[in-house]
C-alpha cells in the first residue's frame, strides 16, 4: 500500500505558473465600493495549520435565535462604510416554478451526452443564463436587489454572516498550497450562496414561512429540475499578496483581520473574487446524480470584462466510482472535465485523481494521517463526493475520514485522519447516488445541498434545542485540523 501513501500537494499540481500568468492585468477591474487597505494580515498574524481557523468568533454568544436575521450585528460605521449592507432573501416561492422550456445548457450539448468534448459549452451556456443577474450582484452591488432579481438565501446563518455582503469564512489554506502561483501570506476565502426562484421553492418546503419547524422527509429536500445554486468565493489575498489575482474584482467585507490575533475587532477589508460555482439540477444530462457541479476560476490573462475573466475551470457529474485514482493514476476520468486553459493556481488543488475541486474547496487536506503515517497533503475530495454526504442528521463527514465527528492527531493535532486512499472504506464517498439517496441508513436525504446539511439545520438547532441541539452543533462544526471546541465560542465551517 505504499502507494497509497504517496499523494501528496506535488501529485495535483501543475507545473510552475506560465509566464503570461504573472504579467499585471492593463487596468484594474470594477470593485463594489473598494477601501483602502493597507496589507491583507498584520504583522503580528500567527502561524495557523491549514483549516484550523475556517470559522470566525460568535462574539462569545450563540446561534441568532432570529433565523432571518441579517448578520452577526457587527455593521461597519459610516465613518469607513457607506455603501449597502446585505438582506436575507427569504421570501420563498409557494408553489414551484417552471424552468426554462428548452434549457440553453442543454441546448448547447447539441442533444450529445455530456462529454470532454461538449462539457465547457455547457457551463458557458449556464454562465451566461445567470450574467444579468450575476453581473449586477458582483459588480454593481448598489443596483443590487436579491428578492426582486429572484433570488434566495438559507435562514439561519445571521451569527457567521459579515453585514456587507453576507459573506462567511469558507476555508484557510497556508502559502504552501499555492506557492507555485506566488501567494505569500496565508489566506481565508469566504463565501455566500445564493438559490434561484426554481430552487428556493425546496427551501420554502423545508423552512416553511417561520423557519422554526423544518419539515424534514425524504422528499421535502428534493431541488426541482431546473434548479440553479450559485457560491461566490473570495479570498483574502490580493494582488500585492498573490500576482494571480492582479486586476480581479474586489468585494469590502466586516471581517475579522485574516490571521489576525485573538479578539480582535472586525475591519471593512477588500477582498478578491477568486472562485463562483453553479450547479443545476438535471437529471437529464447527469441521470446517475442528478445535478451537474461547475466552477469558474478568475483569470488575469482573458481579455474583456471582469465577468469575462470568469472561466470554467471545469464540470463534473459524477464521480467515477469506477476509476480508482490510486491504484490506477493513469486511468482516465468519465465524469469530470478540467479545462486546459484553466490558470495554474486554479488546478493546484483538484480533487481526488484530478476530479472537479476548485481553489476554495479545500479537497487537498494538509497534513493528513493515513495508516499511523502523516503526510503533508492528500487529495481527499471532489465537488460532488463532499455533496454527496449532504443528509440530516449528518452521520458521515464531508471527508473520508475514519471517525464523524472526524479524529486529528500529530504532534501538532492537526493532521485529520483519513481512510486509506481507493480503499474499499474511501470509495464510500466516490459513489453515483441520485439526491434522494442518503449515504447513510436513517438520515433524510437533502439532494447534495450542504448548507442544509452543514451549515443551516445544525444552527436551527442549536438555536431551538438547547444543550442537545448544541452538543449536534459541534459535531457538525469540527473542522479538519482542529480539536473539539466550545461551540458556543466559534463559528462552523463556510465549506
Amino acid at each position: 500500500m505504499s502507494g497509497v501513501l504517496a499523494l501528496s500537494l506535488s501529485a495535483c499540481k501543475v507545473p510552475e505558473a506560465d509566464a503570461a500568468e504573472a504579467k499585471p492585468a492593463p487596468k484594474k477591474a470594477p470593485t463594489s465600493q473598494v477601501v483602502p487597505v493597507s496589507g491583507t494580515a498584520p504583522t503580528d498574524a500567527k502561524v495557523r495549520t491549514p483549516f484550523a481557523a475556517a470559522r470566525e468568533v460568535y462574539e462569545r454568544s450563540a446561534v441568532n435565535a432570529n433565523p432571518f436575521a441579517d448578520n452577526n450585528g457587527n455593521v461597519p460605521p459610516p465613518s469607513v462604510y457607506q455603501g449597502p449592507l446585505f438582506s436575507l432573501s427569504h421570501d420563498y416561492p409557494q408553489t414551484p416554478v417552471a424552468p426554462p422550456a428548452n434549457p440553453p445548457w442543454i441546448a448547447a450539448l447539441k442533444g450529445q451526452p455530456i462529454s470532454k468534448a461538449n462539457a465547457l459549452a455547457y457551463v458557458n451556456a449556464l454562465k451566461a443564463y445567470i450574467a444579468p443577474s450575476m453581473q449586477t450582484l458582483l459588480y454593481d452591488y448598489r443596483r443590487w436587489d436579491a428578492a426582486k432579481e429572484g433570488w434566495y438565501n438559507e435562514p439561519w446563518l445571521a451569527s457567521i454572516r459579515e453585514s456587507i455582503h453576507g459573506t462567511y469564512v469558507g476555508s484557510e489554506f497556508p502559502a504552501s498550497t499555492f506557492s507555485a502561483t506566488g501567494l505569500r501570506v496565508d489566506m481565508t476565502t469566504y463565501v455566500l450562496t445564493y438559490y434561484d426562484k426554481v430552487a428556493a421553492y425546496a427551501l420554502g418546503q423545508v423552512w416553511g414561512k417561520t423557519a422554526m419547524t423544518p419539515t424534514l422527509t425524504n422528499t421535502s429536500a428534493q431541488f426541482p429540475e431546473g434548479s440553479i445554486v450559485i457560491k461566490v468565493a473570495l479570498t483574502s489575498a490580493l494582488a500585492k499578496d498573490w500576482p494571480v489575482m492582479e486586476g480581479a474584482s474586489l468585494w469590502p467585507v466586516y471581517v475579522t483581520p485574516p490571521n489576525g490575533p485573538s479578539g480582535a475587532k472586525p475591519q471593512v477589508m477588500n477582498a478578491s473574487i477568486m472562485q463562483f460555482d453553479i450547479i443545476v439540477k438535471d437529471t437529464k444530462t447527469a441521470p446517475k446524480t442528478g445535478w451537474v457541479f461547475s466552477t469558474l476560476v478568475y483569470d488575469m490573462r482573458v481579455p474583456g470584462s471582469p465577468w469575462d475573466k470568469m472561466i470554467p475551470l471545469g464540470a463534473m457529474w459524477g464521480d467515477d466510482p469506477n476509476v480508482n485514482s490510486t491504484l490506477n493514476p493513469g486511468m482516465p476520468l468519465q465524469e469530470t472535465v478540467i479545462n486546459p486553459a484553466a490558470p495554474a493556481y486554479s488546478t493546484a488543488t483538484l480533487g481526488w485523481g484530478g476530479r472537479l475541486s476548485g481553489p476554495n474547496d479545500g479537497a487537498v487536506v494538509a497534513p493528513a494521517s493515513v495508516n499511523g503515517q502523516i503526510l503533508p497533503a492528500v487529495q481527499a475530495s471532489s465537488c460532488m463526493s463532499c455533496h454527496s454526504v449532504a443528509e440530516w442528521p449528518m452521520k458521515t463527514f464531508l471527508l473520508p475520514t475514519t471517525t464523524m465527528p472526524p479524529t486529528v492527531v500529530g504532534p501538532n493535532k492537526d493532521a485529520l485522519v483519513l481512510e486509506p486512499p481507493g480503499s474499499q472504506a474511501w470509495m464510500k464517498w466516490f459513489q453515483n447516488n441520485p439526491g434522494n439517496v442518503p449515504l447513510d441508513p436513517g438520515t433524510v436525504p437533502m439532494d447534495f445541498d450542504m448548507v442544509f446539511a452543514f451549515k443551516s439545520l445544525p444552527a436551527w438547532q442549536a438555536a431551538t434545542q438547547g444543550n442537545s441541539g448544541m452538543k449536534a452543533f459541534e459535531a457538525a462544526d469540527l473542522l479538519r485540523g482542529t480539536p473539539p471546541v466550545n461551540p458556543r465560542d466559534l463559528k462552523y465551517n463556510g465549506q
